[in-house]
Formats: C-alpha cells, sequence, structure tokens
C-alpha cells in the first residue's frame, strides 16, 4: 500500500501520560499495525469499530466519531500519530509515530499495545496476549522488555519483575487517576531486582534476625496462584504447537 504523509511532519511531545481516550486510540493503532498490517493504517471507521470492540479491551467503550476524531486532533498535535492519504484512497488512514520516534521494535509495541488496551496484568497474561501480536518467547524476554520500558519510564510493577504473581502496568496515567497506580513503583536503583541467594538478601535476612523480626519469616505467598505465569507458558507452548501441527497439515494435504 503506498503512502502519502503529511506535509508537515507534527512535533513530537515526550510521553508523559495519557487520558484515557489516547490511550484506547493509540493501543488500538498498535495494536492493529501488527496484527492486521494489510488494513493498516486505519480508516476512521475502521479506528472507531477498533477502539469499541468487545475483544481484549477493558473497559469496554463506544466512542463516537466526534470522540475520535477529536483524540486523533489531540494525538496528532503531539506527534505521536500521523494522517496519510493512500495512492487512490478517498479518507485519510492514520498510523502510530512510536516506532519512529520511540525505535520501539515490535516486541515493546505489543507490550505497551496490550498494556493501554487491558491495564494491569500479571507477567503470564501479558506474555500470552502480547504474543498474538508479536512472538515473545519466554517470561525472560518478557522481562528483559519490561525492564527496558520501566528504565525509560511506561512501564511500572508491584515489585521485582522476577517474583512471582508480580503485576506491571503502563505508568501513562493522569494525575487524577493516582487510584490506578495504587501498590506499583516505577523504575529507579534501589527498584532493580536482587536475586534470592544474593548478598544482598541474606544481609537482609541476618538483619532481620538479629532484629527478632519474623515478619520477614512470613511474606513469601504460598498458594495456588504462584503456579499461574508457569500454566499460561504451558498454554502458549501448547497453542503454538497446535498451529504448527495445522500448518504441517495443511503442507502435507492431511
Amino acid at each position: 500500500m503506498n503512502e502519502v504523509n503529511d506535509a508537515e511532519e507534527p512535533q513530537f511531545e515526550q510521553i508523559d501520560s495519557l487520558s484515557k481516550k489516547e490511550r484506547r486510540v493509540l493501543g488500538t493503532l498498535i495494536e492493529k499495525s501488527l496484527t492486521t498490517p494489510e488494513y493498516y493504517p486505519l480508516t476512521l471507521k475502521a479506528l472507531i469499530n477498533g477502539c469499541n470492540q468487545k475483544s481484549n479491551r477493558s473497559p469496554l467503550s463506544s466512542y463516537d466519531e466526534y470522540d475520535i476524531e477529536e483524540i486523533l486532533d489531540t494525538l496528532r498535535g503531539r506527534g505521536l500519530i500521523a494522517a496519510v492519504q493512500t495512492a487512490g484512497g478517498r479518507s485519510e488512514r492514520y498510523r502510530h509515530l512510536l516506532r519512529d520516534k520511540l525505535g520501539w521494535k515490535n516486541a515493546s509495541l505489543a507490550i505497551m499495545g496490550e498494556l493501554l488496551l487491558r491495564g494491569r496484568q500479571q507477567l503470564g497474561e501479558l506474555r500470552s496476549r502480547a504474543s498474538r501480536m508479536s512472538s515473545i518467547d519466554s517470561l525472560d524476554l518478557l522481562r528483559d522488555e519490561l525492564q527496558q520500558l520501566m528504565q525509560a519510564g511506561y512501564v511500572q510493577a508491584s515489585g521485582e519483575l522476577h517474583r512471582r504473581g508480580i503485576e506491571v502496568d503502563h505508568a501513562l496515567y493522569l494525575d487524577s487517576e493516582k487510584n490506578k497506580t495504587a501498590g506499583m513503583q516505577a523504575y529507579s536503583a534501589e527498584s532493580q531486582p536482587v536475586l534470592p541467594g544474593t548478598d544482598s538478601v541474606q544481609n537482609s535476612i541476618s538483619e532481620d534476625d538479629a532484629e527478632g523480626n519474623t515478619e520477614a519469616h512470613t511474606t513469601v505467598p504460598i498458594s495456588g496462584c504462584d503456579c499461574r505465569e508457569e500454566i499460561e507458558e504451558l498454554k502458549n507452548m501448547v497453542s503454538l504447537l497446535e498451529q504448527r501441527l495445522t500448518e504441517l497439515e495443511r503442507q502435507l494435504g492431511v
């Protein structure tokens, strides 16, 4: 699809926060750019339908043409999206500029798109959902991508990424949405992961013992939820194997 870009490049504004509607529009553009590239950039009608679709959206929305046009103007002014005219096309289409402006590859785009569309979730859930847009082969690779996004200030977490049951979310909420960031932390030197068995952990345990603090020994969660990430990963592997088997059968004419 040949594209004719805007005559004037919009001025890029570093992302520090996005409104609820801006997150939905930007998340939808990210998602569709990865899942249906043949229909991307999106027409206004396709973008409205994408924002209001009933799958992979939380909360559900019912934005109309006026809502979306208003948000498009705002995002366009911030340099986060561009309107393009396709060769032979009768209407403008819209695309995000995050790959161009921030250098995000497919994995980072998929993670951010998923968080913008659904918000806070556990690592296993995030990997399973984001993998619909771009392959993320393991939780370790997911953590690596998240760590980079946290360092840049786009992602926050409820604790160190290597721990079980951790939840992550984007860090682009408005100040008026502080309830959305409860229990979450942005990246800092103090919040970098410390793997069990290191000197820092051992020293912390020794200090707790010396002070007679027994709470440190009762904070490790023990529940069926601890296996959630592993179950999600196994489901992902089974799904991938089923897809490969179906493709092999198709090629063999079975």
